[in-house]
């Protein structure tokens, strides 16, 4: 620091409240400085101490000063001062000019605002003295300290204006929840002002604070949370070390037990009571029971089991992890008709115990569940889960091949009747008895066609059709042997024409529908009529196969081609079951070796040099020669028949026939198809329709072929006259094949044959036909009509 020269301020706690207090003098009457001779640690060397030209006060000074004027800090003041104006005092450094103002004529210094120690405690200042006249310094520049007196102008604050803790339930008196901390802003070297005493306002007797450290702790022992949860505490400090009079500041500390797991589960009633229908399917929930905790969380958590009871093996508890409830399921199926009633002890017991708690008893609690079975309407209840009938396939249609049994399961013993699912018996070939359950054959079996029959039997109640009941039934078909053994297949065999006696042409097999349980075993031999046969021979191999050897060297085509070798095949099941099977064999060339070459016989008669090709060509050939013959045949015959109209205006294309003429005179309401029955056809010999007649009003007389002939025979047999004429022109014509019926007993009566008769015709039957022919009766009928 600067050494002062000019003053020394001195510090002092004494209160001041306006004045200051004087101290001695000092007085500069001679100019010289005063020498003080002594040893010093330099070797002697002579210190001297000059007189101090400035002569002031000491200044201390009042924080928050609230009187009418401004408050007097002190005054400065030098012995070269002679009182007669000549000197300037100045001030400078903090707050010069404007906290702090001196006179420039008297040196005295005032504080112009109130201060504030806790804002600046300390200002450093400087002091000058100035002759007016000449402008310099008469002291040399002093800096001097004006230190502001505290006063208890602050309360105590807390960090925080709202606090939160927790503290486990059943904690022990004096366990430490929070520290709470509160400062205050003044001088803590100054008196009391700073001291701070803490106390508890609100909160007890559950709660203390230590005064001094501010620590929270508990006062009352085994807190339960289950009474009481949350606790607001009020907390105050206080300065001036608590005494009457200091300021005082307040903080709310909110405290939470948390919980322990110190309560065991209880159940609110000892019995339960629940009622299930028999027909409730495993898992089906019964009903919920609960035992209440006043723990939460992981120490409410419960798991609830069944301990005994007659129904732990029929019911079951599970656990609802949400709601911390029991729920009783169905285990197994129950029977109304079996038991009634069932009970259960179920135990409620705590997943989550604190050892520090079991002293006060064990953490489960029971009860007793009674479940009531109601009756229902059970559908028919089958002897068996599935049924298994074994029948040959034999049996004949009517017969009893097994038999279904069910009964109501009711305590009524309703009757029951039984049918045959027809959508697993298409073919209907089961039937049932529906008074007894019994299955039988309505058509014939067959095991080789369907050896499993798979039907559904429907039990029915006769009271009450809705209850049913349907099991399946599983009918295998046991094989009888029915059929015979033959051939595993068609066998092409040949022997060569240089065969020797004693070869092996063919291995033969046979199979067989049926299935013996034992297996299949074949024999073979030849039909008796060729058990010695002179070309041939049969070896059973006793394997199911047997052997085809030549008995004798040598085979010619052109003698024998092909040999027929009959084979009889037995089974060994009972009824032994048998049948011929024939065996082809070809004579065929072969090479040395053995293999075939050819066993057609006209390869013999061809030239040895002649190839299928060759053949195939020559075939070709000869077969279109022949269509050119055909050809030619043809064409000439066509030139020969020239057509009968070769105009390009052919009428025929235009003919429209409308020879729609009714039944004749036996049709008096409509048209009759039967008038087409029995016609007569004509056979005698047709004229050319391409040539005039020479007769035109010839009349040719049919004779009947049969009678009672249909129309359709008629229209034939005139399309196949015409097909067959050899006077028809070559080209289309219109061929006309109507029939208008038998003749009318009245002849004709056209008037064109009318020359050819002698005498005169008797009409008098038209009066018999009717009103229709009225007017022919008067016209021909009679004498009179003849004479007009």
């Amino acid at each position: 620091m600067r050494t002062y020269s000019l003053a020394v301020l001195l510090w002092s706690c004494v209160f001041h409240a306006i004045h200051m207090i004087p101290s001695q003098k000092r007085t500069n009457k001679h100019s010289h400085s005063e020498r003080i001779t002594g040893l010093s640690e330099n070797g002697g060397k002579t210190l001297h101490r000059t007189k101090r030209g400035w002569m002031w006060n000491q200044f201390f000074l009042l924080e928050e000063y609230t009187g009418p004027d401004t408050q007097y800090v002190g005054k400065l003041h030098t012995d070269q001062d002679k009182g007669d104006g000549n000197l300037k005092y100045i001030l400078t450094g903090d707050g010069a000019g404007s906290l702090f103002i001196i006179d420039e004529n008297t040196g005295d210094i005032h504080a112009a605002k109130k201060l504030d120690r806790e804002e600046k405690s300390l200002y450093v200042l400087r002091a000058k003295a100035i002759d007016r006249k000449t402008g310099r310094q008469v002291e040399p520049e002093s800096e001097f300290i004006i230190k502001i007196h505290d006063i208890n102008d602050n309360e105590p604050k807390f960090a925080k204006d709202m606090y939160t803790a927790s503290i486990p339930e059943m904690s022990g008196v004096g366990t430490s929840v929070i520290q709470v901390t509160a400062t205050d802003a003044d001088d803590a070297n100054y008196g009391n002002s700073a001291k701070v005493v803490y106390s508890i306002l609100q909160g007890q007797p559950y709660f203390s604070v230590d005064p001094e450290t501010g620590i929270i702790k508990t006062a009352l022992p085994d807190m339960s949370r289950e009474n009481r949860e949350q606790y607001q505490v009020v907390i105050q400090a206080k300065d001036m070390g608590g005494q009457m009079g200091g300021l005082s500041g307040t903080t709310t500390v909110n405290i939470t037990l948390t919980d322990v797991n110190n309560n065991p589960p209880r159940f609110p009633q000892s019995t339960y009571h629940f009622i299930s229908p028999e027909s409730a399917p495993p898992g089906t929930p019964l009903g919920r029971i609960k035992a209440n905790d006043p723990d939460v969380g992981e120490n409410a958590e419960i798991e609830y089991s069944i301990s005994n009871g007659d129904g732990s093996d029929m019911f079951d508890i599970i656990t609802d992890k949400d709601t911390q409830e029991g729920i009783i399921t169905v285990k197994k199926y129950m029977d109304f008709e079996n038991k009634m009633l069932y009970t259960l002890r179920v135990e409620a017991i705590n997943t989550h115990p604190d050892p520090r708690f079991l002293q006060l008893g064990p953490f489960k609690d029971t009860a007793l569940v009674k479940i009531s079975v109601e009756d229902i309407d059970e559908p028919p209840v089958f002897s068996r889960p599935w049924y298994l009938i074994e029948v040959d396939e034999d049996a004949k249609e009517g017969s009893i091949i097994g038999q279904v049994i069910a009964r109501d399961p009711d305590t009524t013993k309703n009757a029951i009747k039984y049918s045959v699912d027809r959508h697993t018996d298409l073919d209907r070939i089961f039937n049932i008895y529906s008074g007894n359950g019994s299955l039988f054959i309505s058509k014939p079996l067959d095991r080789e066609e369907t050896p499993w029959h798979n039907i559904t039997v429907i039990a029915t109640e006769i009271n009450n059709p809705k209850q049913s009941s349907q099991i399946p039934v599983f009918i295998r078909i046991l094989d009888i042997n029915d059929h015979a053994p033959e051939f595993a297949k068609y066998y092409e065999t040949f022997v060569c024409e240089n065969a020797k006696a004693g070869q092996l042409i063919q291995t033969v097999s046979a199979v067989d529908k049926d299935e013996p349980p034992r297996g299949h075993r074949f024999f073979f031999e030849l039909v008796p009529e060729s058990a010695v046969h002179p070309n041939f021979s049969i070896v059973d191999n006793k394997d199911n196969t047997a052997g085809i050897m030549t008995r004798r060297n040598g085979y010619s085509r052109n003698k024998m081609s092909t040999y027929l070798l009959p084979i009889i095949i037995f089974d060994n099941d009972y009824p032994i079951q048998s049948s011929t099977g024939t065996l082809t064999i070809r004579v065929c060339a072969c090479d040395s070796r053995g293999n075939m070459q050819s066993c057609s016989a006209e390869a013999l008669l061809l030239p040895a040099g002649l190839s299928t090709g060759a053949l195939v060509a020559i075939l070709l050939c000869i077969i279109i020669l022949l269509v050119l013959v055909v050809l030619f045949l043809a064409l000439k015959r066509q030139r020969k028949k020239e057509p009968l109209i070769v105009s390009k205006d052919d009428v025929r294309d235009n003919i429209v026939t409308y020879n729609d003429e009714g039944g004749g005179e036996e049709d008096t309401q409509a048209f009759d198809i039967g008038t087409l029955r029995n016609p007569e056809a004509r056979e005698e010999n047709k004229m050319r329709r391409d040539v005039i007649p020479e007769t035109i009003f010839q009349i040719r007389r049919t004779a009947p072929l049969w009678e009672n002939i249909d129309i359709q025979d008629f229209i034939h047999r005139r399309l196949k006259e015409n097909d067959l004429d050899p006077s028809a022109p070559p080209y289309d014509s219109l061929a006309t094949y109507a029939y208008e019926g038998n003749d009318s007993i009245a002849n004709s009566l056209s008037s064109l044959e009318s020359l050819t008769t002698e005498g005169n015709q008797d009409y008098d039957y038209l009066s018999d036909w009717g009103p229709r022919f009225k007017k022919l009766a008067d016209m021909y009928g009679g004498e009179d009509s003849d004479r007009d």
